[in-house]
């Protein structure tokens, strides 16, 4: 089982997930502005507790995983985001770890999820040597493709998860 490291930005904490951000976190992923480009309906909070335990999980399973984003003053709930395998049936990602995030809308706009991705990418390349991670992206979702070209990833093709197409980008290390 591998630990969440904790990282620590100028603004961010990356850290692993307790039960006190629990709320937090379901209140973003039940708001409709956050899921509109991911997974496109607001979650429910045992479908938010299943992701949230599942942020444990892929550190145990794969050795890296998704962060909670913590403001570094308060502590509180700023957004997630890290690596995954989530198995999604896109040929695109079978084999290569998953970039993600997200992030709550009152912290939009403020250059934090670039920062907190910057930082889990600096980890992995300094970690895991994997030459390439991939992601994908609702069409049309201008925010994350400015946050992935940022990160140096660029579109390789487009895919279908149900039950809408998205595009995948990759970033090549190296």
């Amino acid at each position: 089982m591998s630990a969440i490291p904790v990282i620590e930005t100028l603004r961010l904490r990356l850290r692993g997930p307790v039960p006190s951000d629990f709320d937090a976190y379901a209140a973003m992923w039940a708001d409709e502005r956050v899921t509109a480009f991911i997974g496109g309906k607001p979650r429910n909070r045992t479908e938010s507790w299943a992701r949230f335990i599942g942020m444990h999980g892929l550190w145990a399973l794969c050795g890296y995983g998704y962060w909670l984003f913590a403001d570094r003053q308060t502590d509180a709930l700023v957004g997630v985001g890290g690596l995954a395998s989530f198995e999604r049936g896109i040929a695109e990602l079978q084999g290569y770890p998953e970039a993600g995030w997200a992030i709550a809308p009152d912290r939009w706009s403020k250059g934090l999820v670039s920062e907190a991705m910057e930082a889990v990418m600096a980890w992995s390349d300094a970690t895991r040597g994997a030459p390439e991670i991939r992601c994908i992206i609702d069409p049309g979702h201008g925010a994350s493709e400015h946050v992935a070209t940022k990160l140096g990833f660029v579109k390789i093709s487009e895919a279908w998860l149900e039950p809408k197409p998205v595009n995948v980008y990759a970033r090549v290390v190296g």
